[in-house]
């Protein structure tokens, strides 16, 4: 017979097999207490143990899915930050916490620092570092133990600072739980769970904050270890692109020097490969080459000259890069030749830095073979002007002129003969491009001689002059022409020194026998009287050579009547228009401004040299 005692007891039974509220089953045990007070009473205390034990047992295989979880989202993840930014947020979602955060281990400055955080809000806590020791996560650093509290500012056990309590006071903390991050003995850094009331940590909530934490840990290594395998296979696999662009870049190069190119065709061959401008600047800074659009040089010397890589380029020998630009110097045998300079595009990486190297390389290879074609060029083109100025005025060369040929030269048309004094360097190049075309220009007894193309040697003279100088060297460039180069230019040259002499003396830059006039006699060297009657009167004296004329004496006539016309054909027993008729053929041998005050003054000078000159002829010859 069942008793009400044994039927209450069944009922407790079934409630715990049916997993059943624990209220319920309290309900029960006491309906049970109430029919066997002694009886009932133990049955009541077991049935409850029961049912915490059943709750515990759930708990934990709820918290080791959670585990196994997490295990699963932390594989998935390959950077460390996405790592840490998931072990926070299970954390605090696991624990039920207001907060959790993670700090990571500084081995350089010793201390530990935050992280990640998940429900933080204040951006002090976010930054804040925690030295070995200090406060509750620096004691958990140190000890490489857990460490918990339910009341962090009250609690004398922790080293207190007032850098985290202010930081840890703005974010409202009371509870906070922390444990160390270890893998394989290594200190990664520590886990914490924290809550904004006073909340105690039992034993397995640490416990459980403690797995998690060496998840965490294991997971962190993982993906750092992974993430290192994936640099350095991008960099094996950028070096191996390094290596196939440096030889692309080889084989572009070796085939511009092959194929004759110049420096212009490695800066656009460089420029190409790497989607950017060049510019290439010679040992004197002067932009040689250009591709792309590269800035406008604007002014001497090139702004590019003062960039901050062209500089530090130079001074270390290597590639640089500053402001946007990269530059590589150019050099061989321990000479520096220029410089490349790029712009427009990126940082360069190993590799291209690697392909503007080689472009340097072979940039420095064509201009030593272009510096050394030069030298020779140079010397032959001396051998050749010093043959020039060592013959006297006379007939045409043929050999010269073959030699001229040979170089480029036309020595049997018109050139004008300088002398450049005070020159800077490179002058050589500059004098010999004057003029209407290349020429010759070398050092002869200390001083540069140019025989250039043109008729003009006034013009001439200033352009040089121009060229030439500078704003801290005075250069003076004396010209006179046009002469026959292969008929020999000795006696222009001399003449040109003397115009150089009287330059100098007049404190003038730049002119010609024809701009100083009669003032070349006094203010120069000794005076080539025969020349400048030949310069002033030449065509006239030429003309009445050949046709039997006297308009030399038409013109002494005219000087000597006053520049009257009729007065003169008084004096010369000609009718007047033939006067006016002569004079006009004087014109158009002189030039129309003949009878203007300065040319009449020459004229008049050259005139009565002449008469001096003819009256000591006949004395010599009595």
């Amino acid at each position: 017979m069942i008793t009400a005692v044994s039927e209450t007891a069944l009922e407790l039974l079934r409630l715990l097999a049916q997993d059943a509220p624990a209220e319920r089953i309290d309900e029960q045990a006491r309906a049970l207490e109430a029919v066997d007070p002694q009886s009932g009473a133990v049955a009541r205390e077991l049935a409850l143990r029961v049912r915490s034990g059943i709750d515990g047992h759930r708990k934990r295989e709820a918290e080791l899915s959670a585990l196994v979880d997490i295990a699963r989202d932390l594989a998935s993840r390959p950077d460390p930050g996405g790592v840490l930014d998931a072990i926070v947020r299970r954390a605090r979602s696991l624990l039920g916490t207001d907060v959790a955060y993670l700090t990571l281990a500084d081995a350089e400055r010793g201390d530990t620092f935050m992280r990640a955080t998940a429900g933080s809000v204040s951006a002090r806590f976010q930054a804040l570092r925690l030295p070995l020791g200090a406060g509750l996560g620096g004691l958990v650093a140190q000890t490489r133990r857990p460490y918990w509290t339910a009341d962090y500012p009250g609690d004398e056990r922790y080293a207190h600072t007032y850098e985290i309590d202010a930081a840890v006071d703005e974010e409202g903390l009371v509870a906070i739980c922390g444990t160390p991050l270890l893998v394989d003995g290594e200190f990664v850094g520590v886990l914490f769970a924290a809550n904004r009331t006073r909340r105690p940590f039992n034993r397995s909530e640490v416990a459980l904050l403690g797995s998690l934490a060496a998840l965490a840990a294991v997971s962190l290594v993982q993906s750092r270890r992974a993430a290192e395998t994936a640099q350095a296979l991008a960099a094996l696999s950028s070096a191996h692109a390094g290596i196939e662009q440096a030889a692309t870049a080889h084989d572009r190069f070796a085939g511009v020097v092959l194929s004759g190119g110049g420096v212009d065709d490695i800066a656009a061959a460089l420029g190409e490969l790497l989607g950017c401008w060049v510019a290439v600047l010679d040992v004197d800074d002067q932009r040689i080459a250009t591709h792309g659009p590269a800035p406008d040089p604007g002014t001497d010397p090139d702004p590019l000259a003062a960039a901050a890589a062209v500089r530090r380029s130079a001074a270390s020998g290597r590639l640089a890069e500053a402001d946007g630009l990269s530059a590589a110097v150019v050099s061989a045998a321990g000479q520096r030749l220029g410089t490349l300079v790029l712009g427009g595009r990126q940082p360069l990486d190993s590799g291209q830095g690697r392909t503007v190297e080689r472009a340097a390389m072979v940039t420095a290879l064509v201009l030593l073979f272009r510096l050394r074609a030069a030298e020779a060029d140079q010397r032959v083109r001396t051998d050749l002007l010093a043959d020039l100025l060592a013959r006297p005025d006379g007939q045409v060369d043929a050999g010269l002129v073959e030699r001229g040929r040979l170089l480029g030269l036309r020595l049997q048309t018109p050139h004008v003969v300088a002398v450049c004094r005070g020159a800077r360097r490179g002058v050589h190049l500059a004098a010999a491009t004057a003029g209407d075309g290349r020429g010759l220009a070398g050092d002869h007894n200390g001083e540069v001689v140019a025989v250039v193309p043109g008729r003009d040697p006034s013009a001439i003279a200033a352009a040089m002059a121009r060229r030439l100088g500078a704003d801290d060297v005075q250069v003076t460039v004396g010209a006179t022409g046009p002469v026959l180069p292969a008929a020999g230019v000795r006696d222009a040259h001399a003449e040109a020194r003397r115009v150089t002499d009287a330059l100098v003396a007049m404190g003038m830059s730049a002119g010609s026998a024809r701009d100083l006039g009669f003032a070349g006699l006094v203010a120069g060297g000794p005076a080539d009287v025969g020349r400048y009657l030949d310069r002033i009167l030449g065509p006239v004296a030429e003309y009445d050579t050949r046709r039997g004329s006297d308009l030399l004496g038409t013109l002494e006539a005219y000087f000597a009547a006053g520049n009257s016309p009729r007065h003169a054909a008084g004096a010369l027993h000609v009718h007047v228009n033939t006067v006016a008729q002569r004079l006009e053929r004087v014109a158009s041998l002189l030039g129309a401004d003949w009878h203007g005050p300065d040319r009449a003054l020459e004229i008049q000078l050259a005139l009565r040299l002449r008469k001096l000159q003819a009256a000591a002829a006949r004395t010599s010859s009595v």
